[in-house]
């Protein structure tokens, strides 16, 4: 019996594939930009995320400009210098030489922000939860990359990035967050499984390990369903 509102099996089989091969795309861009209908489809989709209140506190900047992408890839360079040096031994060579970025490969980029003083939504679930601002625009980045993913385009988040300097490069005002630094273009393959999976940097660990029942300190136990 189907209820109300819910997806058909194929369309419910879509919205979990993209979950599910959702990629961190670092390599592999090709040089092709996004369709202008493309790139609108995929921040309208961004801009249909859920937030607090309704603010609706995310802002889009597309970045095209190869010499603006050119100063934002010698800002990570630098963060990237000073990120190496944190690690040492096997994992420190391993470090030098994963991908982190395609800023200059993807044809495009796009910097998503929070202007957490926003008034929309007058305040409403932020009394005691204000950092739920910066919560909101963090679902903006993930309906964006889950219908990028559906339309065939690869996403990467550049975190490596020093924001205020990012900020300053790019003439945000200082009270809008930097929440994500996104490389966006068609690749050439989506891997099968994560990139840092794949070289071993890091094991997906099962559900079980994450879930609670009632309290922290609680298993979770499924229930018992009748048939």
């Amino acid at each position: 019996m189907s209820r109300a509102g819910e997806f058909c099996e194929t369309d419910k089989g879509g919205v979990y594939r993209a979950i599910a091969e959702r990629r961190d795309v670092r390599s592999g861009f090709l040089p092709e930009p996004l369709s202008e209908p493309v790139l609108l489809r995929l921040l309208e989709a961004a801009h249909h995320a859920p937030s607090v209140g309704f603010m609706q506190p995310w802002r889009f900047l597309v970045i095209r400009s190869r010499p603006v992408r050119m100063r934002v890839h010698e800002i990570f360079i630098e963060t990237n210098r000073a990120a190496t040096k944190t690690y040492a031994g096997a994992q420190a060579a391993q470090y030098a030489s994963l991908k982190l970025e395609g800023i200059l490969e993807a044809p495009q980029n796009l910097c998503i922000l929070c202007d957490p003083e926003n008034e929309r939504g007058h305040g409403l679930g932020r009394q005691s939860m204000p950092e739920t601002a910066i919560y909101s625009a963090v679902c903006a980045v993930q309906n964006l990359w889950l219908a990028a993913r559906a339309e065939g385009v690869g996403v990467g988040w550049v975190s490596i990035l020093d924001p205020d300097a990012l900020k300053q490069m790019l003439g945000v005002p200082s009270n809008m967050v930097v929440v994500a630094y996104l490389c966006l273009g068609y690749v050439d393959s989506f891997d099968v499984k994560p990139e840092l999976e794949r070289l071993g940097w890091e094991q997906r660990i099962p559900l079980e390990n994450v879930l609670r029942l009632d309290h922290f300190d609680q298993p979770y136990f499924p229930e018992e369903t009748t048939k």
